[in-house]
């Protein structure tokens, strides 16, 4: 039977949006949680905000998820103060206009969305592995369906798309799922994805506040947006299932692309290789 209770989560973007609400609800339930943050003042923000409302206190810890070498660190930091890790939420996300550059010279979307998880999920399983049982859970999006994975030009350095960029991480999101779940299908963790919604979060700050005050009648809250992820962490339903892609807490049907396992191969080996694993 699995209990959410004193259960060890971490979880990524959580200083805002879908990840502090999950982060909230999961205290809420009497999870022990920790984040992870780049802006130190909005993690004590977020930390003192869950405390007054459920009087949990969650753990934060720094980590830069476009750089390599900063994820590295916190992993190394993570592990001398836990010894296991009961849930993992890939829940970081961002989207931009602009052709940006992570600190390691990447593509910022790709980088961020798809290798930063990729590269942390990778680091951290020895310790999943020694629990009893343990979950992983990716934050992809419905916008996955109209994209694939140029692999001629996975950076889109010849013609940068920043819909094209998020279509292509959230793509890749599903397909390291799918993967994955494969790779420890013998074990003990299970790893899922999920579409949130369309959520009103800052990652479409971009678009213009007219723009923004247009679509923001027709988004869901953060709070509904974490429905899935804290369904995906607390559900005793779900202990059996993995390499499925959930809606509105049900399994749904992800694009044809995201379940062509050639193309997940593909994929991991191009990350092994950017990740230097």
């Amino acid at each position: 039977m699995w209990d959410i209770k004193n259960k060890i989560c971490l979880i990524t973007g959580a200083t805002s949006g879908i990840g502090m609400q999950t982060a909230f609800q999961l205290s809420r339930l009497g999870a022990q949680v920790v984040i992870t943050y780049r802006d130190k003042e909005k993690a004590q923000e977020t930390e003192k905000w869950i405390a007054s409302e459920t009087g949990a206190n969650i753990k934060t810890f720094f980590c830069d998820l476009s750089s390599f070498e900063s994820i590295r660190n916190f992993v190394k930091e993570f592990k001398t103060s836990y010894k296991q890790l009961d849930v993992l939420i890939n829940n970081a996300g961002i989207w931009g206009k602009e052709n940006k550059l992570s600190r390691d010279g990447i593509e910022l979307i790709f980088a961020t969305n798809h290798l930063a998880p990729f590269l942390l999920t990778n680091l951290l399983l020895d310790i999943m592995g020694k629990n009893d049982l343990a979950r992983i859970v990716n934050v992809s999006s419905g916008s996955h369906k109209s994209a694939i994975i140029n692999f001629d030009d996975i950076e889109l350095k010849k013609q940068f798309n920043g819909y094209k960029a998020y279509g292509q991480s959230k793509l890749a999101n599903i397909l390291f799922t799918k993967l994955l779940s494969e790779k420890l299908s013998q074990s003990n963790v299970t790893v899922n994805c999920l579409h949130p919604g369309v959520v009103s979060t800052d990652i479409f700050n971009q678009l213009g506040k007219i723009a923004v005050g247009i679509l923001k009648p027709f988004m869901l809250t953060p709070e509904k947006g974490a429905r899935t992820s804290v369904y995906l962490a607390t559900s005793d339903e779900v202990s059996h299932i993995t390499g499925s892609y959930f809606s509105r807490k049900k399994v749904v049907n992800s694009s044809l692309i995201s379940n062509d396992m050639e193309i997940a191969h593909k994929l991991w080996d191009l990350s092994m290789k950017y990740v230097e694993m």
